[in-house]
């Protein structure tokens, strides 16, 4: 992380002219601070992805002590905004369960938990999608539960909802700069503390936007094509 010190701007009067130098200068701390975006961003969707699907099913669970408890869960944390849910992580596991976590993994598995119960709706209604009798004729051979699932349900399932698990991924990494809240210095908090030393908003948060297109764009791109590609391999 390079020491920024204040810059001329503090001499001038009226509002500075954007200085591509000045820019150059912070750009390797922006880089910095998106590696750690992309970083949380990639563990919070895997644990989306995995911990969603485990939720979808367990809420399809004909066990009420299952599926209750799950579909309380899940309602609980789609009804409260994901900054409460950092927060209650951060500061009031530490001091009242005594769990301390680092300040990323907590902003990793916050933003994990949080999409898993979205991801969770989306599987549930890919799965509501496949057709009865595809459970029933593989109840009519004598597939084991586990097997009906992974041969037969979940593949026609997860196509269907790419797009949905595809958006949801491109809104974390736009919810990832709530992680500042937390200390975590990702692409924005990076932002914010160039600014609070230079005094320069324009540049640093100007180049923080581009580096968000130049990553959101690419994986908005990459979920059409899985999107297309899985259309194609069912047609």
């Amino acid at each position: 992380m390079n020491e920024l010190v204040p810059t001329t701007f503090l001499a001038q009067e009226g509002p500075a002219k954007w200085d591509w130098d000045f820019a150059w200068e912070i750009l390797p701390d922006l880089l910095e601070g998106l590696w750690v975006t992309v970083q949380a961003t990639v563990v919070g969707i895997v644990l989306a992805l995995v911990l969603g699907l485990g939720l979808a099913i367990a809420r399809r669970s004909t066990i009420k002590l299952i599926s209750w408890p799950v579909s309380a869960f899940i309602e609980l944390v789609r009804s409260t905004p994901l900054l409460a849910q950092l927060f209650f992580l951060f500061y009031v596991m530490p001091d009242q369960f005594g769990v301390t976590l680092s300040a990323f993994t907590t902003g990793a598995l916050g933003l994990g938990i949080h999409y898993a119960c979205y991801t969770s709706e989306s599987y549930r209604a890919g799965i509501e999608s496949v057709d009865r009798g595809q459970w029933e004729a593989a109840q009519a051979i004598n597939l084991t539960a586990t097997t009906t699932w992974r041969s037969v349900v979940l593949p026609q399932a997860i196509p269907t909802v790419i797009p949905a698990l595809g958006n949801y991924l491109v809104a974390m990494f736009k919810d990832a700069p709530l992680l500042s809240t937390i200390t975590v210095l990702e692409l924005v908090g990076e932002a914010k503390r160039i600014q609070a030393v230079t005094f320069r908003p324009t540049e640093a948060f100007t180049l923080a936007g581009v580096l968000f297109l130049a990553v959101s764009i690419p994986s908005a791109a990459l979920v059409r094509y899985l999107e297309r590609r899985f259309r194609y391999e069912r047609a």
